[in-house]
This record gives structure tokens, sequence and C-alpha cells, in this order.
């Protein structure tokens, strides 16, 4: 079967106190996601005295990072992500590929959210648990 990349066609959101919502990524942009889960760690220096291999396996977390669109008129996208990064209480999340794909992760909004108010758009960097498969 062909990989079949593309568009996130939209992330949605579910928070216990500020709501449901949605962000739209902005079309034919390259999108992170990383599932996360165990990485062993690449270094040269991690070897024995004898030749042998020391392997350093780690866990670590998921997260998406997309560039997405900034309404400030009605959606007020931006300042969304900033009240969903300030929250006390983690938020569950919708990742919808335009090849039928649907993952999932729960976690917050991290790292700086800076608008660009000349292109009417921003990185949303989301981080959290191991990201999953829900749909395709």
């Amino acid at each position: 079967m062909a990989s079949n990349g593309g568009d996130i066609l939209e992330v949605r959101y579910s928070n216990p106190d500020l709501g449901d919502g949605v962000f739209y990524p902005k079309a034919n942009e390259g999108n992170t996601l990383d599932l996360g889960g165990y990485r062993t760690g690449d270094d040269a220096n991690m070897i024995s005295g004898d030749g042998q291999p020391i392997y350093q396996t780690n866990l670590q977390r998921g997260f998406f990072e997309m560039v997405v669109a900034n309404d400030m008129n009605e959606r007020n996208d931006a300042f969304v992500a900033s009240q969903l990064a300030a929250s006390s209480k983690e938020t569950n999340w919708t990742i919808s590929h335009i090849n039928g794909t649907v993952w999932g992760v729960t976690g917050k909004p991290v790292g700086d959210i800076q608008p660009d108010t000349n292109a009417a758009t921003f990185t949303l960097k989301v981080s959290g648990g191991i990201i999953t498969k829900i749909v395709g």
C-alpha cells in the first residue's frame, strides 16, 4: 500500500473547565506528530571498554506541532490556546488527517504562543502522553 501524507484537517479539543473547540491547521504545511513512547539513546559513546554496546532506553512523552489559523475576531484561537496552556486540567485532543486517520492524546499547549498578525497564524505545540490512533 502506498504511503498517504497530506494535511491535518482539524484539531479538536475538550477541556473540563474551558469546554470544546477546534483549531484549523494551515494547508500545505509540514506538521510534526511524535507519538511518544520508548526511545533508545543515539550516543556514539554508549559502549563499554570491551566493545559491547550500552543501550539507554527512556520513555518520551508524545507531542504534535503545527501551524494553525489565528482568527482574532470570532474564534480567538491564540487566546484560547493561552487559556488551555494556563488551565490546571489537561485537555483531550484529536487530530484528523486528510488520509482518514484520527489520533488522540491528553495534554497541554507548551512553549510560546506567538501569533503572526500578518499571516494570521501561530504555531500550536501540544505535549502530553502517548499519542494513539483512534480511527484508521
